[in-house]
């Protein structure tokens, strides 16, 4: 059984006002090619297909038209969606009476009874063997693994715990433990941030999920499961040294962070037991530039921009992120700038005005636009744990902080 492992998405995602519609079309007809390529028979999802809750139409129909072409060109492909922190469950998961039929599942909510008990066969979703050419494949359907397919979950979706990371992790160990047949493999799903990952350097938007509650252990996968697939992090990597537990990676860079990650998708085989695990590489259309890579004096900058290539402007352009060391007041630097950048191949994203280090008190100053990156939980957390002698903030205090903030709109 060969499975392809991809995540964070993100479609619809505006990049300093540059539509990405065509870098997202580059990778999904990418994905369809290695699918038909390798003959995949399941691709996992692992949550932030969109980039926001309330995605344009022209995302959704860009969405919608790869699952309609990629399960009519595959036939036998199944295709397992979980919902991401920037998904709305509830828009996912609405199409499944239609998209069944297509051999797709969504998962986005975690349902309960009438008693309140999480309904854990939901959750478990039966991976089947692949058809005959000849017949339809739910004339021969036989369960060949199981995946634990888990969305993001909020407070309240997991059972009662003392924390969040014990809560997801008595999430999977129950849904692990109610897999009936034991002898086939078993496939997990995630969208969260695990202990021991590595997030782009300066990147918040990639920081903990709910903003400043507890990573989750990768113990929360039992050594048992087959695979582990998670989506959240933007950089392709192993967990804590697992090889079985992994984030794909984003297939496009989100941030300027990001711009050094790699892309791709990940290649999982699973045969008489074994568990084989290849990267397939993927390029992005678009590539982001730094200039220069640490903050300089406008006169550097300018010089840099000068030696810049010209050309004319495509889809395959580069978006730029100019960093500049404001030694001295200079009201015109956005100007000179632009001057300078007429006539280049580069896309301008972003002038990151920066003040020198103050050496007296050790502290530096930050830009407007880097400003804005920061969290207003991430602060209240911090201003938290420096009043009260490094004490964590409890759960509750940080999820009514998170409801309030995102009632203002901060």
């Amino acid at each position: 059984m060969k499975i392809l492992h991809t995540a964070d998405w993100h479609l619809g995602q505006t990049f300093y006002e540059y539509d990405r519609r065509a870098e997202h079309l580059h990778f999904l007809e990418w994905l369809k090619e290695q699918i038909k390529q390798h003959e995949i028979d399941v691709l996992l999802i692992a949550g932030d297909v969109f980039d926001n809750p309330n995605p344009s139409a022209e995302s959704q129909r860009m969405y919608y038209t790869f699952l309609r072409e990629i399960t009519t060109g595959n036939p036998r492909l199944q295709i397992i969606i979980i919902a991401g922190n920037h998904d709305s469950a509830a828009r996912l998961e609405a199409p499944n009476p239609l998209l069944e039929d297509m051999n797709i599942t969504v998962r986005g909510v975690v349902r309960r009874d009438a008693e309140g008990n999480i309904d854990l066969q939901h959750l478990i979703v039966p991976i089947y063997t692949v058809g005959v050419e000849h017949l339809p494949p739910e004339n021969i359907k036989k369960v060949a693994a199981y995946c634990l397919a888990v969305p993001y979950l909020r407070q309240g979706d997991y059972p009662p715990s003392e924390s969040y990371s014990q809560g997801v992790r008595a999430l999977y160990q129950l849904l692990f433990n109610s897999v009936k047949d034991t002898n086939l493999p078993i496939i997990a799903m995630g969208h969260l941030q695990a202990t021991g990952s590595e997030i782009s350097e300066d990147d918040r938007s990639e920081r903990t999920v709910i903003g400043g509650l507890e990573c989750v252990s990768p113990d929360a996968f039992d050594e048992a499961i087959a695979y582990t697939a998670l989506g959240h992090l933007h950089r392709s990597q192993r967990v804590s040294h697992r090889d079985k537990v992994r984030y794909s990676g984003a297939p496009i860079p989100m941030s300027f962070a990001e711009k050094n990650n790699t892309s791709g998708v990940v290649l999982i085989t699973l045969e008489n037991g074994d568990t084989s695990i290849e990267r397939l590489e993927f390029q992005p259309l678009t590539a982001l530039l730094s200039i220069p890579r640490q903050a300089q004096p406008l006169e550097d900058v300018l010089q840099a921009i000068s030696e810049l290539p010209d050309g004319e402007l495509t889809p395959q352009t580069p978006y730029l992120e100019i960093k500049i060391l404001m030694t001295q007041p200079e009201p015109s630097y956005k100007y000179k700038v632009e001057e300078a950048l007429k006539g280049k191949a580069v896309r301008l994203a972003r002038i990151a005005s920066v003040l020198p280090l103050r050496k007296a008190s050790g502290i530096a100053a930050t830009s407007y636009e880097e400003l804005q990156t920061i969290r207003p939980l991430d602060m209240a957390l911090d201003v938290f744990k420096r009043k009260y002698g490094g004490t964590e903030m409890p759960d509750t205090m940080k999820s009514l902080l998170e409801t309030v903030i995102k009632e203002v709109g901060a």
